[in-house]
């Protein structure tokens, strides 16, 4: 797995490399600013790019904006945000256009380094990981007819568990309840938020969307 680190500490993007480099990644460049990381996604074409939020010169969102411009570039290119930081408009538009091979993870919040680099991988092969902070902050619903408010409180707790990009097996072992259940809970949010069946659309990630939107 080729990898691109964007992070303007140097110790923790030299730490990144070396965590990343021993799971057996290949890091094929390491950057500190929002340009040099459109410029090396670009040129390399990695499975995975591992991007800070708040980089130079501002130290504000030029990290996720630059992944955003990335992936305008290169349509799709996986990106896993590690940031301090929850950036809830640009964390929404990284994940507008609905083709996943997308993360954000709390830097305070990583507590193991192989579900770390389990999380890279699943980004890497075209899953969405969320921290379920990010999503309990993303996931602020006002609107009246908003189509999220026609959803049990189940099936809020199944769409917040498949945004961190857990599976099915693995919401059934949360929720202490059957595969069978879950599927059921799944296929309810889907029609009513008019996801109707796609080979083309991966309807898990435009499930998060619709949630997000509005």
């Amino acid at each position: 797995m080729r990898v691109v680190i964007a992070e303007d500490s140097v110790l923790l993007r030299e730490g990144l490399r070396r965590l990343l480099t021993d799971a057996g990644c290949e890091v094929v460049a390491t950057v500190g600013d929002g340009p040099s990381l459109v410029e090396a996604v670009v040129t390399h074409r990695p499975d995975v790019s591992v991007v800070d939020v708040r980089m130079p010169p501002s130290h504000r969102d030029e990290g996720l904006r630059a992944a955003i411009a990335a992936r305008d570039q290169v349509s799709g290119t996986p990106v896993l945000v590690l940031s301090q930081y929850v950036e809830k408009q640009y964390a929404a538009e990284l994940l507008a256009d609905g083709a996943g091979a997308v993360g954000y993870l709390l830097k305070d919040r990583v507590a193991d380094v192989r579900e770390f680099v389990d999380a890279v991988r699943r980004v890497a092969s075209g899953g969405t990981v969320m921290d379920p902070e990010v999503v309990a902050q993303l996931l602020v619903r006002t609107r009246r007819d908003d189509p999220m408010r026609t959803l049990t409180p189940r099936e809020r707790e199944v769409l917040t568990l498949m945004a961190e990009g857990r599976s099915n097996t693995a919401i059934a072992s949360h929720l202490v309840v059957s595969g069978g259940a879950v599927e059921k809970h799944i296929s309810n949010v889907f029609a009513k938020l008019g996801l109707e069946q796609s080979t083309a659309d991966h309807r898990r990630v435009l499930a998060v969307l619709a949630y997000l939107r509005g």
